[in-house]
This record gives structure tokens, C-alpha cells and sequence, in this order.
């Protein structure tokens, strides 16, 4: 026995061996962590239900022009990349709501995706849009993408959102 535990050999083929079982384990947690949802399976329902109805209130919001509303879910360093390429901070964003520069008078949304990173949620839908922005009519079909962030007090928050235009030619 003596000679196993001052054998170099035993000894650096067992730290070895405990690597080998080690390193898949802690590499397993530190790369999966980030990027799964983390929240048990009745927190995450809940919180998809949350998601759902915060996506209706912004829909709702547009619709009837309420920046008020808007201003609730917008986080403060919100920002929107257009269907037309451009910047939008959240002052712009409510500006064009308060205005009536943007007049959507149909916004049907489907094929809603709602993923879950901790405190972040991705959604991504198609939506069938009727109106005008700036007075030049932007109806179409969008596929979007709106991030959500749990704030400190626990409060949902949007901090990003981006719209693609489909064109009537290609594939939904």
C-alpha cells in the first residue's frame, strides 16, 4: 500500500481518472448555465402567462394610440431597430404614439414564440399589420422580435424590439 500513494504513476493516473469525471461536469455547468431558462416548470407557465398578456397590453397600446400605456412596458434603455432599418429610442418610440405619426389599425398576431434565459424573455412572432407611419402605409406581414428583462422590483420590462418586413413574394 505504501508504495501507491508515493508511486508518481498511481498518483497522476488518479488525478487524471478525477478529471476525467470532473471537468465534463463542471464545463456541463458553466456552459448550459447561461443559456438555459433556469426557472422550474411553474414559475416558467407563469411567466409565459405574464408575456402573453404583457404582448396583448402592447398590442392593445398601439392600437389605441396609448403612450401611457406604452410608457408602462418600455424599460428605459429601450431601443427598436424599424422595419426601415432605423434607430428608435424609447422618447421617440411614445413621441410617435402621442403624435399619431404611427396609426396601426390592425396588428393580428401569430405564430408567437415566447423562450425563457433566467430573467430574459425572447419573443418572436409573425404579424399581420394595417396602417400607416408617417403617413406612408406600412401594411404587411412582419416577423418581430421583442426582449423582455425582469427588472429589480420584478417587473417586466421591454428593452429591445425589431421588425422585418416579408415580401409578398417570399415563403412565411
Amino acid at each position: 500500500m505504501q508504495g501507491a500513494t508515493t508511486n508518481p504513476l498511481m498518483f497522476f493516473s488518479r488525478r487524471v481518472a478525477l478529471g476525467l469525471i470532473l471537468v465534463p461536469l463542471f464545463a456541463q455547468a458553466a456552459w448550459a448555465s447561461p443559456f438555459q431558462a433556469g426557472l422550474p416548470r411553474t414559475q416558467k407557465h407563469e411567466s409565459r402567462h405574464e408575456i402573453d398578456q404583457l404582448e396583448d397590453t402592447w398590442r392593445n397600446a398601439v392600437l389605441k394610440s396609448n403612450a401611457a400605456a406604452m410608457d408602462a412596458l418600455l424599460g428605459d434603455d429601450y431601443m427598436a431597430i424599424t422595419s426601415s432599418g432605423t434607430l428608435q429610442t424609447r422618447d421617440q418610440a411614445l413621441a410617435s404614439l402621442r403624435t399619431g405619426q404611427m396609426h396601426l389599425t390592425a396588428i393580428n398576431v401569430s405564430d408567437r414564440k415566447v423562450r425563457f434565459y433566467r430573467t430574459t424573455a425572447l419573443v418572436t412572432s409573425l404579424a399581420q399589420v394595417k396602417g400607416t407611419i408617417g403617413g406612408r402605409d406600412v401594411s404587411g406581414s412582419y416577423r418581430y422580435t421583442r426582449v423582455y428583462v425582469r427588472d429589480a422590483r420584478g417587473k417586466w420590462k421591454i428593452v429591445s424590439f425589431e421588425a422585418s418586413r416579408i415580401r409578398a413574394d417570399e415563403h412565411k
